[in-house]
């Protein structure tokens, strides 16, 4: 696959009876509608620690399916290497284009030990592998150094760099370097929404985008935006996802938001998190339906 545009990451909609397959198709359809670059489900967003092994397959296959043409991306994060080269395995016969790695542990892991993973995973498949970089979830932050080496394998297609990570000077820079350092072959993607344009100016291709599973036709116009410049129409949507980047400050990640923001919609069920994960309160409810409203999201 191409790694550029906009990559949309929806929501697994769910809730201790089970995935709502309606609702996540529902979500998949209006992303195909929009014409988004690719999908990348299960990841974070999606909830993928949440997931039995026989649901992440299922989820996506269902995807595979709903997606026509579109790519998509499925995580592969799981605690032991066996587990993760089980999933890759089962996943490219579903059809998945590409495979997301983040870092999932319990004991810390080394940079020697991240390596390892990464090069066996590039050893056992034949579709590209995202490095999923998210050093507040995994405590691990990779080095420029570890990049290269992994970068360096075969089958790395792409980076999801946190484009706000430690903060958004440093993280625009470390992109900017790393896309003057790292090959040609793997592209540089950034995953903060409230720092694209930063991440773009620096040199990313593609935007790992977490509202835009929700609110795709925005997403691309604030792509759009980046790609050429164009700072009236930038700073104009950005305000429009000024109120929904805030809410996810205050919860410390958007899946709570972004699953009520869902539910406002009507693509989902309100009961759509798994426990005990909860929903934003009432009050936080209420902001997100008038910004909805008032900025014509859906």
């Amino acid at each position: 696959m191409k790694f550029s545009g906009v990559s949309a990451f929806p929501i697994t909609p769910m809730n201790e009876k089970g995935v709502d397959q309606p609702g996540f198709e529902r979500l998949i359809r209006r992303l195909v509608d929009a014409g988004v670059d690719s999908i990348g489900v299960e990841g974070s967003t999606g909830n993928y620690p949440y997931l039995t092994f026989h649901e992440r397959l299922e989820i996506a296959r269902v995807a595979v399916s709903c997606a026509q043409e579109t790519p998509v991306i499925a995580s592969i994060g799981a605690f032991r290497t066996r587990d993760v080269l089980t999933l890759a395995e089962h996943l490219q016969t579903i059809g998945i284009s590409a495979l997301l790695l983040p870092i999932v542990s319990y004991h810390g892991l080394r940079e020697e030990e991240v390596f390892s993973l990464f090069r066996s995973v590039s050893q056992n498949v034949s579709v590209p592998v995202i490095i999923y970089d998210s050093p507040v979830i995994s405590r691990f932050a990779f080095s420029d150094m570890l990049y290269a080496r992994i970068c360096a394998l075969s089958h790395i297609g792409s980076i999801k760099v946190p484009s706000g990570w430690p903060n958004r000077k440093e993280a625009a820079q470390r992109i900017a370097r790393l896309a003057q350092t790292l090959p040609s072959t793997t592209a540089i993607g950034a995953s903060g929404d409230d720092t694209l344009s930063e991440g773009i100016r620096a040199g990313a291709k593609i935007w790992y985008s977490e509202w835009g599973g929700l609110f795709p036709q925005k997403a691309k116009g604030l792509m759009q935006a980046a790609l050429t410049g164009d700072d009236a129409q930038l700073s104009r949507l950005s305000e429009q996802f000024r109120s929904f980047w805030d809410i996810s400050c205050r919860y410390g990640g958007s899946i709570r938001p972004i699953s009520a923001a869902a539910s406002i919609l009507g693509l989902t069920d309100r009961d759509n998190l798994p426990l005990p994960l909860h929903g934003v309160s009432d009050e936080d409810r209420a902001l997100l339906e008038q910004a909805i409203t008032r900025h014509s999201m859906n």
